[in-house]
């Protein structure tokens, strides 16, 4: 693949878009020519040749950005390559098994055709956004989850696929972690 990628991200306090921009630097360090940008400023695709869209889980529901975007872009993403990744859990549950996409998120990835999705761990630190996020930082439950390690891997296989042309089978990108 020689066109450019957009790793796009719905985010309140910053974490998934960390995430994007973990994730694009893999793409780049492969060669891939990778850019990142907030889901909500996103206005045409049609200069990238693939497209991942990240998004903050939030009571169980994807980013509003996030939404909203492959709503508005739907026939567009049909039309290339798509993963999808999320970030939310604030617990290590995301590193130790597979967390499947929230109902949504599965049905915007079919009316895509999205080759895969995967969810990471949150953040949740001081100074977070929304009257719930500083209740569950004051209540001892927030931190930092995410696995910047895990997050680089699943980054190389999409990496792979797209130098390769390869679909989401075994030991790809796709729905889970084949880490």
């Amino acid at each position: 693949m020689t066109g450019k990628v957009l790793v796009t991200y719905g985010t309140t306090n910053g974490s998934t878009a960390e995430i994007a921009e973990a994730v694009a630097g893999v793409l780049t360090k492969d060669g891939i020519p990778a850019e990142t940008a907030p889901a909500g400023t996103v206005k045409d695709i049609t200069a990238y040749d693939a497209v991942l869209v990240g998004g903050g889980l939030y009571g169980g529901r994807w980013h509003r950005d996030a939404r909203r975007f492959v709503r508005r872009n739907r026939r567009a993403l049909a039309e290339r390559p798509v993963w999808f990744f999320s970030s939310g859990p604030l617990d290590p549950s995301a590193s130790e098994k597979d967390i499947p996409p929230v109902p949504a998120v599965r049905r915007a990835m079919d009316n895509v055709d999205a080759r895969g999705h995967v969810t990471f761990g949150g953040r949740l630190e001081e100074g977070a956004k929304g009257r719930i996020a500083k209740m569950i930082v004051r209540n001892g439950k927030g931190g930092d989850f995410r696995d910047f390690t895990e997050i680089e891997a699943w980054a190389e296989q999409v990496a792979g696929q797209l130098e390769g042309g390869g679909g989401a089978g075994e030991g790809g990108a796709g729905e889970g972690k084949t880490l």
